[in-house]
């Protein structure tokens, strides 16, 4: 559910040695030596993060697979700076910045301040969701799909509980649901359609879309189905106040008692 990118070594201008500078030439065009270092000790953090990640998630799965029905109480503690910097790196570095004007680029500038500051919002209680900015795209109708351009930080947050919570969901899904699951795709559903239908007697297939379905569902119902496997009350606020942040349409905030933004 999660692509990377180094930092580049800073340009380094050096001028040429005239030919009088013999035994001194070397000094001038030679790089810094702390820059490479640097961009070391930058990929065995990341790789240190996506190591402590991978244990925290393996534990959850293992749990969820072994307690089918047990509610976990205690997730929240998951969403530490380790996760919310890889949840950072898997974000798509060219999206359109929601309300609060920040790109990717700008972020990872100043990327640990920047996440130990969340961090400690996010567990002192002080993270505020801020409302999406709506966009509208074409459909092949003539008809507009909304879609909700969230704020570089609720994008963060939502990565990373989503990471959180996709390893317990994963095991509830049945082997034939493909949609909006890690590592499938509608072509490996139209793949497992094919081998259904070649090795079995079919008198009829079914195709069917649930209308709207991101702005009708019931936000009330969505919540208690969450609370069905988790039952710890943080992660359900945070995902009580993405529901309740709205958009923005015009300038004006706009929250509705139904619906979950299709977000970009």
């Amino acid at each position: 559910m999660m692509h990377e990118r180094e930092k580049s070594d800073p340009v380094v201008v050096a001028r040429k040695p005239t030919n009088k500078a013999e035994q001194s030439a070397a000094e001038p065009v030679e790089r810094r030596t702390g820059t490479k270092g640097n961009v070391r000790q930058q990929s065995t953090r990341r790789a240190q993060d996506r190591a402590s990640v991978s244990h925290a998630l393996s534990r959850v799965r293992k749990v969820a697979q072994e307690r089918k029905t047990e509610k976990f109480t205690t997730l929240f503690h998951h969403l530490d700076t380790s996760m919310l910097r890889t949840a950072f790196f898997a974000l798509k570095k060219d999206a359109a910045p929601g309300v609060d004007g920040l790109t990717w680029e700008a972020y990872e500038a100043d990327l640990d301040p920047r996440i130990d500051d969340l961090h400690s919002r996010l567990h002192r209680g002080a993270y505020r969701a801020q409302p999406a900015r709506r966009r509208f795209i074409p459909k092949p109708d003539g008809s507009q799909r909304p879609l909700a351009v969230v704020a570089l930080e609720d994008k963060i947050v939502q990565r990373a509980t989503a990471a959180v919570l996709g390893v317990i969901y994963e095991e509830e899904f049945l082997g034939f649901s493909y949609g909006f699951r890690p590592k499938r795709s509608q072509h490996d559903a139209l793949d497992a359609l094919m081998v259904g239908i070649s090795g079995t007697k079919v008198n009829f297939i079914l195709d069917a879309d649930i209308r709207s379905f991101f702005n009708e569902v019931s936000q009330d119902w969505l919540v208690r189905f969450v609370q069905h496997r988790v039952g710890d009350p943080r992660i359900v606020r945070l995902i009580q106040k993405w529901l309740k942040a709205g958009v923005l349409e015009d300038g004006e905030q706009v929250v509705s008692e139904k619906g979950t933004a299709k977000v970009r």
